[in-house]
């Protein structure tokens, strides 16, 4: 089975179309001054140089439970500012172009199951829900065109931000912190995140999905840190 994301402006020709459009920004950015998430250009959300950064190149890496994840786009240089730029810093101007690379790794990661999949993704903690005003994942989701992830996990108990701890202190950080709503069995399910740091949040969102009786097929992200894209941890 595959999900498949609505066409994306970003993979059109140089058509007259395509002139209209950039006429457009260039009319907007008169109106409403903004600069590239990646670079810092004037006059563009995403300046051409490092829209193209983001093209999705899938990888595959697994979890520790062999669960498959794949990754869209290596964490680092421009697609790491502009990811941080999403997610702390209000930049929702961006998530269609990060959509259509999560896109790639959802194809990927879909393409040899002909059976029915559900998405889930990891709740987010209230903390870090206030502090942005939206949760990235789903936001990546809908502008991917993906059906809605369902309401299948939620906080069990509260846990620490993952920010500053290390592989081993994340773990322990999220073990047990997440529960499955009830009715999933037999259920089967995509899990989505963001950015794949040490596989800690992917883990246990696997782990309660699957104590609540669902099955997880694999899992697919955005981007993965150099470590997972290098096949070090």
């Amino acid at each position: 089975m595959s999900f498949a994301p609505e066409p994306s402006s970003e993979q059109e020709p140089a058509t007259m179309a395509s002139r209209l459009r950039e006429a457009a920004l260039d009319a907007l950015a008169v109106l409403l001054p903004v600069s590239c998430a990646g670079c810092g250009g004037e006059d563009r959300a995403l300046c051409a140089a490092c829209r193209s950064q983001l093209a999705p190149r899938p990888f595959l890496r697994s979890l520790d439970d062999g669960t498959p994840v794949w990754s869209a786009l290596a964490y680092d240089g421009v697609v790491r500012r502009v990811i941080l730029g999403f997610k702390e810093q209000g930049r929702t101007d961006v998530a269609r172009a990060l959509g259509v690379a999560l896109g790639g790794a959802v194809d990927r990661a879909v393409a040899w199951d002909p059976g029915e999949l559900e998405l889930a993704v990891p709740p987010t903690r209230r903390a870090s829900f206030r502090r942005r005003g939206y949760d990235p994942v789903p936001v990546l989701a809908r502008a991917t065109g993906l059906p809605r992830p369902v309401r299948a996990l939620g906080n069990l108990h509260h846990r620490a931000s993952q920010k500053t701890l290390d592989r081993d202190q994340r773990a322990v950080n999220l073990a047990g912190s997440m529960i499955a709503s009830r009715g999933l069995e037999g259920r089967r399910f995509l899990v989505l995140d963001d950015v794949l740091t040490t596989g800690a949040t992917l883990a246990e969102a696997t782990r309660a999905l699957r104590a609540g009786g669902a099955e997880v097929v694999a899992a697919a992200v955005l981007a993965a840190t150099p470590r997972h894209s290098l096949g070090l941890s």
